[in-house]
């Protein structure tokens, strides 16, 4: 899922190019999920946008938006899949999008799964703009909110979204995260997804969070103490900033960023440790998998299983032979149950001529009454079943009896 910094890639692209510019063709598709459940159309996106001027391009953590010359502004969501493309610019970066560019094979537009195309007014010498945003997943959200374009941030759903750690710099403080990891008590990689918390932190940039840190994910985010809180503050800042300056260009992240070798779980001949010989390992914090270093980010304190009644030396056992579980959620205690007892041959013939105290006896018919007698009073030999011959197309395993 694109995350902090790739919605800040979006963002300087669609800044960039359409700052300034008056759209003069919006197309936009009837998408029940992109736009309907959000409470906009692709109808109603159209008639907002055509011969509107952007003004200019602003984001939140995973929210971004134009800022129109009057309202109502589209704000948007990447979802899973989701991206913008810019007709000519390579807006997206990613090894297919890489490939055919040096393939050099030709653009499609519009491209595919497309849900808006727009364009731009292309009076000489300005050149006309053509965006598409797609999404395959069908994930992504289009809203429109109607509002001055200064106030966008104090509407849902930003106004519910937590401080984004590159835009709001004088909001995301130590002290801030510090109030917000001792008011909660959950794993801290859970707490630093939580969207409320902090906007934009995803399931990557978590994990190179806590690997920077050397902190890790499953302490929970009330037992760790304030040099610790600073550390991880500071790794907070450190990667946020990077992957956005960046602009999400991994090829331009540090050398010894974790994020270089995590991609390869479940995938044949994938590297298991980092180039110095640091092993990597997969878990799951919060119903996500994150990826972990165990020489580095050692547990300091309680963590979901610590909670759980399971020894830090036991635990550390079951991680060595790939065993360890993990979960999230509600505390359970881990009882040892107590051995059950043998049956000795005295409870069990008790048992069966006694029924159980309220037992409701079942009734036998006469005629499978005298049966049963029938059966008693016939003498038993015993017999092998070697000796009893097979009839028919079914084998019987039942003795018989001797006249």
């Amino acid at each position: 899922m694109p995350e902090i910094a790739e919605v800040a890639r979006v963002t300087h692209y669609l800044r960039q190019h359409l700052s300034g510019k008056t759209i003069s063709n919006v197309i936009a598709a009837d998408d029940a999920n992109v736009f309907g459940k959000v409470g906009t159309s692709g109808a109603q996106f159209e008639r907002a946008l055509k011969g509107r001027t952007v003004i200019t391009a602003g984001s939140q953590g995973k929210y971004f938006w134009l800022v129109m010359d009057k309202p109502p502004h589209p704000v948007m969501h990447l979802g899973m899949t989701g991206w913008v493309h810019i007709r000519g610019i390579q807006t997206a970066y990613t090894r297919y999008a890489e490939r055919n560019k040096d393939e050099g094979v030709a653009e499609v537009w519009p491209p595919k799964y497309a849900k808006f195309q727009l364009e731009t007014v292309a009076n000489p010498p300005e050149k006309k703009v053509e965006v598409a945003f797609t999404d395959a997943r069908r994930f992504a959200r289009i809203r429109l909110v109607d509002c001055p374009g200064d106030q966008i941030r104090q509407n849902s759903p930003l106004i519910e979204n937590g401080p984004d750690p590159v835009v709001d710099k004088d909001r995301f403080t130590e002290e801030y995260l510090r109030t917000k990891m001792r008011s909660r008590h959950v794993p801290i990689k859970a707490l630093l997804l939580d969207q409320a918390m902090i906007s934009g932190i995803g399931n990557w940039v978590g994990d190179e969070i806590m690997y920077q840190a050397k902190l890790h994910p499953e302490q929970y985010s009330d037992d760790f103490d304030d040099a610790d809180i600073k550390t991880l503050y500071n790794a907070v800042k450190y990667v946020c900033d990077t992957a956005c300056e960046k602009l999400a260009d991994s090829d331009q992240f540090p050398a010894d960023w974790m994020f270089n070798h995590r991609w390869g779980k479940g995938k044949k001949d994938a590297a298991t440790m980092l180039p110095n010989g640091e092993k990597l390992i997969f878990i799951t914090v919060g119903g996500r998998t994150s990826c972990v270093i165990p020489s580095v980010q050692k547990k300091k304190g309680r963590t979901t299983l610590d909670s759980a009644g399971v020894t830090l030396a036991a635990k550390e056992e079951k991680e060595e032979d790939g065993k360890s579980s993990h979960y999230f959620g509600e505390q359970q205690d881990v009882v040892e149950k107590p051995a059950k007892r043998a049956r000795t041959a005295k409870t069990t013939a008790k048992s069966e001529k006694e029924p159980k105290k309220g037992a409701k006896t079942e009734k036998i018919p006469p005629r499978l009454a005298n049966k049963e007698k029938t059966k008693k009073e016939t003498p038993e030999v015993s017999a092998s079943i070697k000796d009893i011959p097979a009839l028919g197309r079914r084998r019987s395993t039942r003795l018989a009896a001797v006249p």
